[in-house]
This record gives structure tokens, sequence and C-alpha cells, in this order.
């Protein structure tokens, strides 16, 4: 198994929460990547198409196949949730691992990110805040209980969707949640 992860769009792959994910799953390979457009040093994020196809270039790379577990924070984790839930080419995933996930931009609840929710069939692991102003849990758990693989909550009271000074505890979850699979 490895575990591929990518940041939310106003950071990059040396995000503290993904270094601490990558050291506590150790001996499991982790491999933090970056988007083109942080890569190219901008910090506007690319289209959609774009960094779907920077998620399946990665995945390409790393070549694991279905023992792939894909994943990151906010963008990062939603890019890969499409990739995966893509209706004419998903790319195969043992699991997702979605932090912070953007279910609709702040204060617009009528424009949700859940289209591709129904095809997710490979365990999920969603860890966000309680006043995560991206989707409350209320929200979430009504949208998640759209896909039809196993999902997971973990809620992180009284934060938001920076989930800030969380890095040790997201990353003891996920590592946790690994394991069981």
């Amino acid at each position: 198994m490895t575990l591929l992860l990518f940041p939310g769009a106003g950071s990059a792959s040396t995000h503290a929460s993904l270094l601490a994910i990558e050291a506590a799953v150790a001996p499991t390979p982790c491999v933090r990547a970056d988007f083109p457009y942080r890569k190219a040093g901008r910090k506007a994020p690319d289209r959609t198409p774009v960094l779907l196809q920077a998620v399946r270039a990665e995945a390409a790379a790393i070549g694991a196949g279905a023992a792939l577990v894909l994943g990151g924070r906010s963008m990062g984790g939603r890019m890969c949730s499409l990739a995966v839930g893509d209706a004419d080419d998903p790319l195969p995933a043992k699991a997702l691992v979605l932090i912070s996930y953007p279910l609709h931009p702040p204060g617009k609840p009528e424009k949700l990110r859940v289209e591709h929710f129904p095809r997710l069939h490979a365990p999920c692991l969603f860890v966000s805040g309680t006043k995560d102003t991206f989707g409350t849990p209320a929200e979430l758990e009504e949208w998640t209980a759209t896909i039809p693989g196993p999902v997971t909550h973990e809620w992180l009271e009284g934060k938001g969707h920076d989930l800030k000074g969380c890095d040790q505890r997201i990353a003891t979850i996920v590592a946790a949640w690994l394991a069981a699979l």
C-alpha cells in the first residue's frame, strides 16, 4: 500500500499536517505531491481538468494500482475523490483520505461538490472540523450517505476548515484508520 497526498489550494506538499501524516504512517510509503500551479510557483489553482490529470500522473508514477490510497487536504482530497469517482475512467484506489473536504464554498450551500459521491466504492475517511464553513457536520453526513463504500467521519470539535493546531491528531487518526483497513 502507498499513500498519495495532495495539499489544499493555498498550500504546498510541505504542509505540516501532510508531513505529520507521512511520519505517522511510516513505514508505509507516503508520497506528498504538488499540483502543477504550485510547481510553477503560481498561487492560483489550475482548472479542474489540469488538477485531475496531475492526480492521475502522480498515481501512474507510483504504479501501485488498487493498493493506492489517495487523498489530501481540502481541494487536494476533492481532486482525488473526483478522479476515483470519475464516471468514464475511475482511478483505482484502495481508499480515500479526505481532510477538510470542501463540500461547498463558504456561504454557498447550494453549490455542492458531491455529484461523484455515488460512484465512490472505496472506503472513505473524512476528517473535518465541527465549525468548517465549507460544510457542517450535518451537511457532510447527509451527502456522504450517498457514498456506497464504507464512510468514516472523525470530527475535530470547535475547529474550522484549517484545523489549526491539529496536525498530530489528524496524523494519528489517519494512521489508525489505514492500519485497520
